[in-house]
């Protein structure tokens, strides 16, 4: 019965490592994919599980995410006592903003005695993949166990910024290493190893007992990952893992963390394949967005002999709103309102919304936030040592220029 289940979504954190996407927003608000935001994606898996009560906790820079679930997610009737809420820092219990993710729920031990759950799910809202929480909340039961963890296998590199997790033959935790070194990884006989996903289900007494407890740890940094769940395994409460069971229905599961510039650009890009990794397209496990009323996406000029002007797109996702005028678009994202003019070039790429890109111009692996016009002519992820005076520049070579940047 999943009404016994109150959901948290943490969506709080500056997402330093996604700057210049996170210098006006939240990290779970940063678009995603043409048309959604990265909390879409969690929020879609709730509604798909059957999760009716979700608080989703603010801190940074909230102002476009609380826009976005005001228009986009008010579909929970209240009256059969269920919603969506933001629930934005307060200060409730002291002086202090939330300091890590054990405190921001303790922050809101309130809402879970007003609530009165069995169990207590927790879900970070800045990671794409599709999971059904229902079966989880089940393993959780059957188990017996007072923490439940959701653990993916990944190559043993990736390891490095996430919490590896060992588990024995059934599945109970043995050990936990929050963002293991690089010699402890060498360390490791094997190429993959299992990682934490943020997902924590917790039996709700146990979760505020330990709550109250670690809030009165001045040596704590009140993370779950950090000092929680090391704490917990060290006085044998039973942890168990559940190992990831993918609704992308593709061959490898597909989760990712996308923590960085460069593993956001994977990601979408990930979706022009020809064969896309993660599936926009199951009807059975629909990803919901809040859309914006614009008209079709249009092309324009069928192109001649003489000037070459061809309104021409391919391998791309083109958002409502779009019109390429005579411009040419290859295995790039356009969000809602782009505009590409005649013989431009934007070639892999993302555009957020309200993007114009002049005449001539050429755009090359270059992620452009929303409201920024490209100058006539303008040349952007040609010459990266002259983007590097001007944009961000990663070390894989992705320019980003943000928001209503000036050019």
């Amino acid at each position: 019965m999943m009404r016994k289940v109150l959901t948290f979504i943490m969506a709080g954190g500056k997402g330093e490592r996604l700057w210049p996407l996170t210098r006006d927003r939240v990290k779970p608000a940063v678009p995603f994919g043409g048309i959604y935001r990265i909390i879409d994606f969690t929020l879609s898996n709730c509604i798909n599980s059957g999760l009716r009560r979700i608080f989703i906790l603010t801190q940074y820079k909230s102002a476009s995410l609380q826009r976005h679930i005001r228009l986009g997610w008010n579909i929970l009737p209240s009256e059969l006592g269920q919603f969506i809420e933001l629930l934005p820092a307060q200060q409730r219990v002291g002086e202090s903003w939330y300091l890590g993710t054990a405190d921001a729920i303790f922050q809101n031990l309130y809402t879970i005695d007003e609530e009165k759950p069995d169990e207590v799910l927790i879900l970070a809202g800045d990671h794409i993949y599709k999971m059904n929480y229902y079966q989880m909340i089940d393993y959780h039961r059957k188990t017996l166990a007072d923490l439940t963890i959701g653990i993916v296998e990944v190559e043993k590199e990736r390891a490095s910024n996430l919490g590896m997790v060992e588990v024995d033959d059934n599945f109970r935790l043995i050990r936990f290493k929050e963002k293991p070194s690089s010699s402890e990884l060498e360390e490791l006989n094997k190429d993959k190893v299992y990682v934490s996903m943020g997902i924590y289900a917790f039996n709700t007494e146990v979760l505020k007992q330990l709550l109250v407890e670690d809030s009165q740890d001045t040596s704590s940094t009140h993370d779950f990952g950090r000092d929680m769940l090391p704490k917990m395994l060290k006085r044998g409460y039973r942890i168990y893992g559940y190992n990831f069971v993918d609704e992308n229905k593709k061959e490898a599961k597909y989760w990712r963390d996308i923590g960085t510039i460069d593993a956001y650009y994977e990601a979408n890009m990930d979706l022009v394949q020809v064969e896309p990794l993660f599936n926009l397209y199951d009807k059975d496990w629909p990803i919901r967005t809040y859309q914006e009323q614009f008209p079709p996406a249009k092309t324009v000029f069928a192109g001649d002999e003489i000037t070459g002007r061809i309104g021409l797109v391919l391998d791309s996702l083109i958002a409502n709103g779009c019109i390429i005028s005579g411009g040419r678009v290859k295995r790039s994202i356009l969000s809602y309102n782009v505009r590409i003019n005649s013989f431009s070039e934007v070639y892999d790429s993302i555009l957020m919304e309200g993007v114009n890109v002049g005449r001539y111009a050429k755009i090359r692996r270059t992620i452009v936030d929303k409201d920024v016009d490209i100058p006539k002519g303008e040349v952007i992820g040609y010459d990266l040592e002259q983007d590097k005076k001007r944009f961000f520049v990663t070390e894989s070579g992705i320019v980003v220029v943000a928001k209503r940047t000036h050019i």
